[in-house]
């Protein structure tokens, strides 16, 4: 066994002692398996030590009661069955065995995982997802976990099966990542697990009274339950020149693919909006040895967000990283390569990537006469103003415990974990969905976790150093914590989360 393979602490099998623990886990091994020992409530735990998702590190993470927490983008795992109870992870972790000998704590079987019962109770035989995204998958995967034997057909209008999407702009773009890294699972899943997945397929209409689809196609679609998951598109700029073959949005693999094509020839790249995904394209792309500038109207990027300092900390990273800015300008028309600014200015670019916002795909939820405001609004369900008709993610406007106000966010995790609330709910529970916004975003060598929804804040109070990328940022209105951003504080970041749950409720 080579020492970078070589397994991680003491030998579980032959036992170790509580006094052993730090901060109630220890990490060993069982074999070659590293196994995290965590104790909780007066039982020991013994799991998988690596997140499911990016493979975080969960002896760092956070234990609430007999869950834990992983520390880079807060997914939760069971600590009694491994199950993964909360997105961005998807997949169960292995659980092992845990048998006392006086005080020695000792592993040596790994339990086999469980299988997901089918329901008794009776259910709808017909559940149809319309969104191939974040939310639709979890919705589609939580249903079948949850035991439901009836037909799942998810209908999606891209042309690729559901994806990692926040790596489209991250590892993928940046030339990190394999692109068979990319799907959240591989065709295989969906056959076995019975799961109707229609690709290139476009939904014309949806009859609340009939209960069925109508495809673009023509074809109807009869359903008991709907989940509408129609996400959100890339704002289209509205200048001249904007529809040339070598100005891109960012949205889908087939847009990221374009992308990484176009960058294979290019040498300056002109990137339109400061926004985080105009700015995780930017790094990407210096990864892969392009010039790039970045033109936004705002005085900084992401302050609305963000807030000022944070703003220009972040602004300073990219700039360290050979990024050019040009900030409080737009750009009025592209002639050819030629990109005129309003100051004036001109930039020669040969790649152009508009990241000025997403808006709300809800064509088909007005259409259907589902009641809407700024997006589809949701009961604490998720149920839409249809009784059986749902609605999660990007166009979800659902009435937050935490703001105290409905609110309708774009964050992947967000969606995955409505997603899964929606399916247990057209399951017949009444489950509120009360989670904590979360979402993460990565420049360089530096994450940015962010927790919690502030649309407006009255300050800002900072604990230790941005510039020294150590910090805790809380966004307070009225006295009251909203928000609170991080660089490398996770524990922080997580038990901030726990305290809002806990406030919310």
């Amino acid at each position: 066994m080579s020492e970078e393979s070589k397994p991680s602490g003491p030998d579980l099998t032959e036992g170790v002692a509580l006094t052993a623990f730090r901060d109630g886990k220890l990490l060993g091994h069982v074999g070659a398996e590293d196994v995290l020992l965590v104790q909780a409530g007066g039982e020991v735990f013994a799991i998988e030590p690596a997140c499911s998702h990016y493979h975080g590190p969960l002896a760092e993470g956070l234990v609430v009661d007999d869950t834990i927490r992983c520390p880079w983008h807060h997914a939760c795992f069971s600590l009694r069955s491994g199950e993964a109870t909360r997105p961005p992870a998807l997949s169960a972790l292995a659980v092992w065995e845990v048998t006392r000998d006086q005080d020695r704590i000792i592993v040596q079987r790994k339990r086999e995982a469980p299988k997901p019962t089918a329901r008794s109770a009776p259910a709808p035989e017909k559940f149809v997802i319309v969104g191939g995204g974040a939310a639709g998958f979890a919705a589609a995967e939580m249903l079948r976990r949850e035991g439901f034997a009836g037909a799942i057909t998810m209908l999606s209008d891209d042309g690729a099966m559901p994806v990692d999407r926040p790596n489209l702009s991250k590892d993928y773009l940046a030339g990190n990542a394999p692109e068979d890294w990319l799907p959240l699972r591989g065709e295989d899943y969906y056959r076995d697990a019975g799961i109707d997945l229609r690709l290139n397929t476009n939904v014309s209409a949806i009859d609340a009274k009939t209960r069925s689809v109508t495809l673009g196609n023509g074809d109807r679609l009869p359903f008991d339950r709907l989940l509408l998951a129609t996400g959100a598109e890339p704002v289209k700029l509205q200048i001249p020149g904007a529809d040339q073959p070598h100005v891109h949005t960012l949205r889908s693999v087939a847009d990221s693919r374009a992308i990484i094509k176009a960058a294979g020839s290019a040498t300056r790249v002109l990137v339109i909006g400061a926004s985080f995904i105009g700015l995780e394209v930017a790094a990407s792309l210096r990864a892969r040895k392009l010039e790039v500038h970045v033109v936004a109207r705002e005085e900084r990027p992401m302050q609305r967000v963000l807030g000022p300092e944070m703003g220009d900390f972040v602004r300073a990273l990219h700039e360290e990283n050979g990024v050019n800015f040009h900030l409080g300008d737009t750009v009025e028309r592209l002639d050819g390569t030629r990109a005129t600014l309003k100051s004036g200015g001109v930039i020669e670019a040969d790649l152009v990537v508009v990241g000025i916002g997403v808006k709300p795909r809800l064509a088909l939820a007005e259409k259907a006469g589902l009641a809407a405001d700024r997006g589809v609004s949701v009961s604490e369900y998720l149920e839409t103003s249809i009784a059986g008709i749902f609605a999660a993610g990007d166009i979800a406007r659902w009435p937050d415990p935490h703001s105290r106000q409905t609110i309708r966010v774009e964050h992947w995790v967000v969606a995955e974990r409505q997603g899964q609330t929606a399916a247990r709910n057209m399951l017949g529970r009444r489950e509120r969905f009360d989670a904590v916004p979360f979402f993460w975003s990565q420049h360089y060598d530096v994450p940015i976790n962010y927790v919690g929804h502030a649309e407006s804040f009255d300050d800002i109070a900072i604990d230790g150093s941005i510039a020294g990328r150590d910090c805790l940022l809380k966004y307070r209105k009225a006295g009251r914590v909203l928000a609170v951003a991080s660089i490398y504080r996770d524990l922080d970041s997580l038990k901030a989360e726990l305290d809002m749950e806990r406030r919310g409720l």
